[in-house]
């Protein structure tokens, strides 16, 4: 019997954005402090990201791709942006068990599908969270557009800075506004896994975040109102002291 020939599993493809952001701002003659200029991001954070110091969240991502001119998928892979695409093109990309493009954060380990896809509709990201608790997870994240979410693996809580926290369990999703401040965490034992698809073109999902804040601090539960403590009666007066007669002494002769 012939053996057959033995098959290598598809490894994901790390992206280096900091290196894609060292080679377009050469390309283009641009100092870090122009970037910065352009970015609103610190020269030292942008040193940071280019030498592969600091991972890069979403919206550090968004702020690039608007600011730069450079779809957010030129990022991973170095390719030359294009013009917008008008009609119907037929293009399509599959994504095979392993693929896409991977980008490591402080609260998320992302994978992105269709990663050779510039100007997408859509942004598929599947995310496999590390914070399990909202202090571990820190500022709440906030992009433009809406996002509907589902919940492969585990069980997590959505927190948003304008709704109560929900719990997702194996199965449930939701949809809601991106533009809210809002962060996934993991709620259960074991890996928690979700994929989340950003929607509108990406344009429109990035633009807001330039020159905007990076973050909603985390949402706090309102205190109770304070009710006034109820006024206390006002003490009476001590009563004047009554004066007393003069002691007479004696006189002894």
């Amino acid at each position: 019997m012939q053996s057959m020939p033995e098959q290598s599993l598809p490894s994901k493809s790390v992206a280096r954005p900091g290196a894609v952001l060292k080679a377009l701002r050469r390309k283009h003659g641009w100092t870090l402090a122009e970037v910065s200029r352009r970015t609103g991001l610190p020269t030292s954070t942008l040193s940071k990201i280019e030498n592969d110091k600091m991972s890069l969240s979403f919206d550090k991502l968004a702020r690039l791709s608007v600011s730069l001119q450079v779809d957010i998928s030129a990022l991973f892979n170095g390719e030359a942006v294009g013009e917008g695409w008008n009609g119907a093109s037929g293009r399509r990309s599959i994504t095979r068990a392993g693929e896409g493009k991977a980008i490591e954060t402080q609260n998320y380990s992302h994978l992105y599908p269709a990663w050779d896809l510039l100007n997408k509709g859509i942004i598929p990201i599947v995310a496999e969270l590390r914070a399990r608790s909202l202090e571990e997870f820190g500022e709440l994240i906030r992009h433009p557009g809406e996002e509907y979410a589902y919940v492969i693996e585990g069980e997590v809580d959505l927190y948003t800075s304008l709704y109560a926290p929900v719990r997702l369990k194996t199965g449930d999703s939701i949809y809601f506004d991106s533009g809210m401040g809002h962060a996934y965490v993991a709620a259960s034992e074991g890996p928690c896994r979700v994929l989340s698809i950003c929607t509108a073109p990406e344009k429109q999902l990035i633009a807001a975040t330039a020159g905007s804040a990076q973050g909603t601090p985390p949402r706090k539960v309102a205190a109770p109102p304070h009710k006034p403590a109820a006024a206390k009666p006002a003490a009476a007066k001590p009563a004047a002291p009554k004066p007393t007669a003069p002691v007479r002494r004696n006189r002894r002769g």
